[in-house]
């Protein structure tokens, strides 16, 4: 079935899955590829999602025009200042169009359920360096900054962010994406998630804009 085609680092998931279990090997696959320090990812990486791999990615997608974002978690598991600071410099080789951070919220059903959540200011001091850095970049005001804070989003807002997201999934999905505990916004309507939104940014001192979402003075 797989036409010949073999690699170590996908025979490595597949026995994740297999000795842990659906819940526990699809977060060591999942988790492990998307952190992106070679040294906290997991140690058999499928070559295709190397860490070089993905980078490349992002600059051959620059190259041929495409607008491109990048961004990484704030209080993640294991993560470091060190690391943060090493996420700050690839953002400033890359200068991609849009920057998206937020802060790591636990899940109940993966092996990090113990650990504590990112916190707030170090989440909130990210995006006003990342806007001091990126005067002009898209910066998202996070959902998940709203789920760790009532007032989250516009105290994103406040610190620097530009852009907010709308969650347009259809309620009767919504849970088969559950990327972290306690998400917000989950049982409201697309219509009635805009007016909120819209009530959130206009208390915190700005107007939505529902032009097309351009980078400033992207060409």
């Amino acid at each position: 079935p797989l036409g010949g085609y073999v690699h170590l680092g996908d025979a490595f998931i597949i026995l994740a899955g297999l000795y842990l279990g659906w819940v526990y090997g699809g977060a060591a696959a999942g988790i492990g590829s998307m952190l992106a320090d070679v040294f906290t990812g997991y140690v058999i990486h499928p070559h295709s999602m190397s860490l070089d791999n993905r980078k490349r990615c992002l600059y051959t997608l620059k190259e041929i025009g495409y607008q491109v974002g990048s961004g990484f978690m704030v209080g993640s598991p294991y993560q470091k200042t060190e690391d943060l600071i090493s996420d700050l410099r690839f953002l400033q080789e890359l200068q991609p169009d849009m920057i998206g951070i937020g802060p790591f919220i636990t899940h109940q059903d993966t092996p990090f359920r113990e650990f504590p959540s990112g916190e707030l200011t170090l989440c909130l001091r990210m995006v006003a360096i990342l806007r001091h850095l990126f005067p002009e970049v898209l910066l998202p005001a996070t959902t998940a900054l709203g789920t760790i804070h009532p007032s989250g989003r516009e105290l994103g807002l406040l610190a620097g962010a530009n852009v907010v997201m709308p969650n347009l999934s259809p309620v009767g999905v919504r849970e088969k994406y559950s990327l972290y505990d306690n998400k917000i916004c989950t049982g409201e309507e697309a219509a009635e998630c805009r007016g909120c939104l819209e009530n959130r940014v206009a208390s915190a001192g700005f107007q939505i804009v529902v032009d097309r979402g351009d980078r400033k003075n992207f060409k």
